[in-house]
């Protein structure tokens, strides 16, 4: 692996450029080994995932420092660039190493191969969120190759276990290590750039300020064993197929907030229709598995007196989830039927969205898409930031790529991807950023 190449111009009228054709070339070799880190969570092990950042860090002249939190190789690691004024907080850009297992057979190509096809680079990780990293990374390095100080301190952290619940990564960094990355500002995932998602025919970048409440429920339902030839009213199944439909019967309510409001100013009430902006406008609940049976394999004539379903449920934020829990009873209304919180939701509110990080993230975005509109939005989907708001950052989430629809169902998914040229013009606008005055 090779230092970037930077190409300073010997013209005192102009500011130096980087070299930026060398960097991006650079940076999707990089991106393509990370993605063939098979760093999956569980176990999420990412010793060999930490190692690749260490050493380009180091090449660069940074001092990384890693954070082992598990025996089982579960490692964070942190940099610090120095700034100027060291009485402000740090700016905390935020990407993790882990990424979702994937199902082999439903993908056309190898998800842990890093192929560039058709102007994509293909792979679990792409979108989610190795890509970001990669991003942060190189914006990192390339502004201490330029020898530039930035306003503030900038640290970046890569953590072990996002995907699952964060105990051996943000949380062990805010409980162990909270001095190495305290921060005023935290850059992480959520928002990104559309002209399909947010409003239709209108490139529009969303920067999260806020995500939903994660409250996971399981409900569980007893009834009588039986054989399968005779059927009975007390069949567990059914019992819990009921309380389903009453579940998932609640009325779609809405909670007006900060950042719903801005963003409906800002696009003119003009939001597209789908998934994901119908998620961030009301409480959902997603039906997400479902188990019963006696035997393994199970008898297809044995009535089970036992059957079980989890719940996804994500509030928006000022909803109450005890309220939220004891009204889902009250409609499920059945001695025979449990239900189990499996999470506690966290509801540390919004970020301030008038911050001059917010402007100059505005304006960054602008520069490489001058006819963007940028708002803030909430996210359906949770992140490492909802810790971090907890202790009173300012939590932005945006990987400034413009991308459709189709690109951001694949986060999660299979066949996840993202356009190479907005790859390389998130990594300008994250340098634009980092050397801004915020």
């Amino acid at each position: 692996m090779r230092h970037f190449l930077l190409i300073l111009s010997c013209t005192p009228l102009f500011a130096a450029e980087p070299d930026w054709p060398a960097i991006e070339k650079h940076a999707l070799e990089l991106l393509q080994q990370y993605i063939r880190i098979p760093s999956v969570n569980p176990p999420a092990d990412t010793r060999q995932a930490a190692g690749l950042f260490r050493r380009e860090l180091e090449r660069n002249g940074l001092q990384p420092k890693l954070y082992p939190t598990a025996p089982d190789g579960k490692t964070n690691l942190v940099v610090r660039l120095p700034g100027r004024d060291r009485t402000k907080k740090a700016l905390l850009l935020l990407n993790h190493f882990d990424v979702v297992p994937v199902d082999v057979k439903a993908w056309r190509m190898d998800p842990f191969g890093g192929l560039v096809r058709d102007g994509h680079i293909w792979g679990r990780g792409a979108l989610d969120m190795k890509g970001a990293g990669v991003m942060h990374l190189t914006a990192l390095i390339t502004l201490k190759q330029m020898g530039i100080t930035p306003a503030r301190d900038i640290i970046m952290l890569s953590t072990a276990d996002e995907e699952l619940n964060g105990t051996f990564g943000i949380r062990a960094m805010i409980r162990d290590h909270w001095k190495d990355i305290e921060c005023e500002y935290v850059l992480d995932e959520g928002g990104f750039g559309s002209r399909d998602v947010f409003s239709p025919g209108k490139l529009v970048f969303g920067i999260a300020v806020g995500e939903k409440q994660a409250l996971w429920l399981r409900l569980r339902a007893k009834g009588t064993a039986a054989h399968g030839s005779q059927p009975i009213p007390d069949n567990a199944n059914m019992i819990l197929l009921d309380a389903i439909a009453k579940a998932l019967a609640a009325p779609e309510r809405g909670k007006t907030n900060e950042a719903l409001e801005k963003m409906r100013q800002t696009l003119k009430g003009q939001l597209a229709q789908n998934k994901f902006t119908g998620a961030i406008q009301r409480n959902t609940i997603t039906l997400t598995t479902l188990a019963s049976g006696v035997g393994s394999p199970v008898k297809v004539n044995v009535i089970p007196s036992n059957a079980e379903a989890t719940l996804d449920c994500r509030l928006l934020p000022g909803v109450n989830a005890d309220e939220f829990v004891s009204e889902l009873k009250a409609r499920i209304q059945d001695p025979r039927v449990s239900v189990e919180r499996l999470s506690e939701p966290s509801d540390p509110g919004l970020s301030a969205m008038d911050t001059p990080l917010f402007a100059a993230l505005g304006a960054s975005i602008r520069k490489f898409h001058p006819e963007a509109v940028v708002t803030p939005i909430l996210v359906p989907f949770g992140t490492d930031s909802v810790r971090l708001r907890e202790k009173g950052v300012v939590a932005y989430g945006i990987i400034p790529m413009a991308l459709d629809a189709a690109i951001v169902a694949t986060m999660h998914s299979d066949e996840e991807r993202i356009p190479v040229g907005e790859f390389f013009k998130g990594i300008r606008i994250f340098y634009e950023l980092l050397k801004s005055e915020f």
